[in-house]
């Protein structure tokens, strides 16, 4: 509350007003709720999902419980990093889009500067910590991932182009190769066919989640493929990646055992004939819910990815002969 000394005629009025919360007032508790909230830790759900699995084949067993706590610590600083700058980078963006309005940056619960430092911090901090505790390669990984995230997908790519998650999706296929190299201090064709799965997972999966939000990236000038595409054309490409990723996890099955297989050709299955069945209804003319098949996304990715801990954990005999 502040004062204020208006001359009226040979009087003076003093009327008091609000003066505006500044960021410095702010509790120590929502700070810290809105730097969490900078680092968007619901998106990191896919690193725990991906990176476990991943160093347990490496393993070809249950690695050390200290190297999976400190892999998934610094995985998460990393992508905890990329979320931070990618808020700075899209903060014009998210003032324009309905659901990320409630973003630190858009109600200035953070400043600009305060997150860009946050973000470039916490990102050197999770390339110490993994190479502290895992190797240096792991560590690298993790730059690497951030500054494709921050400068390829956030500045390059996201405004420009349609196949924007395509490419720049790229950086959330990493966590099982990080894990990989947190075990074996390398990257092997395992570890690039577990990208490769996650690579092609992504945009089916990021795309029908667009579908729902397609009037709010429009609006930001964001050029996602339901924004420039008609319903048939994405479910087409939603289709395509669909296949392109049944048929990479297909490619572990020598790597694995039988439970993994399994469980890749069944859930592959399923999650085709979701998809098809989704196209088939789109050219029809029939209506259709798209964020469905998002949800069940995540469902088939647990599916292969627990598939193929459990088959490793077990020991179960490698099938490789087969093939």
């Amino acid at each position: 509350m502040t004062k204020e000394i208006h001359a009226v005629g040979e009087r003076s009025v003093v009327t008091t007003v609000d003066a505006p919360q500044t960021r410095h007032a702010r509790r120590p508790a929502e700070l810290l709720k809105a730097y969490i909230g900078l680092m968007k830790l619901r998106v990191i759900e896919l690193l725990l999902v991906t990176t476990i699995p991943a160093m347990i084949l490496a393993e070809g067993g249950i690695p050390s419980p200290w190297l999976v706590i400190a892999t998934l610590l610094g995985g998460t600083m990393a992508a905890g990093s990329a979320n931070a700058l990618n808020c700075v980078v899209d903060a014009d963006i998210d003032k324009v889009m309905q659901r990320t309005r409630a973003r630190p940056l858009v109600r200035h619960t953070v400043s600009d500067r305060h997150a860009l430092v946050f973000g470039i911090v916490l990102g050197l901090a999770s390339v110490g910590f993994l190479w502290a505790t895992a190797n240096l390669l792991a560590g690298l990984l993790a730059l690497a991932t951030i500054l494709f995230y921050v400068f390829v997908y956030s500045l390059w790519l996201k405004r420009r182009t349609a196949q924007n998650i395509v490419w720049g999706g790229a950086a959330g296929c990493m966590p099982p190769v990080i894990g990989w190299a947190a075990v074996t201090g390398e990257v092997s064709w395992q570890a690039l066919v577990m990208f490769g799965i996650v690579f092609f997972w992504t945009p089916p999966h990021t795309w029908t989640l667009a579908v729902k939000y397609k009037d709010d990236y429009a609006r930001a000038g964001v050029p996602m493929l339901p924004v420039v595409a008609g319903p048939v054309q994405v479910t087409r490409q939603v289709l395509i990646y669909t296949w392109l990723t049944v048929l990479t996890t297909l490619l572990l099955i020598p790597a694995a055992g039988w439970l993994y297989a399994l469980s890749a050709v069944v859930s592959g299955a399923w999650f085709l004939y979701l998809t098809h069945r989704l196209h088939t209804m789109t050219k029809r003319g029939e209506k259709t819910k798209p964020i469905q098949l998002f949800h069940l996304s995540n469902t088939y990715l647990m599916f292969v990815f627990v598939g193929l801990a459990v088959d490793a954990a077990l020991g179960l005999p490698v099938i490789g002969w087969l093939w």
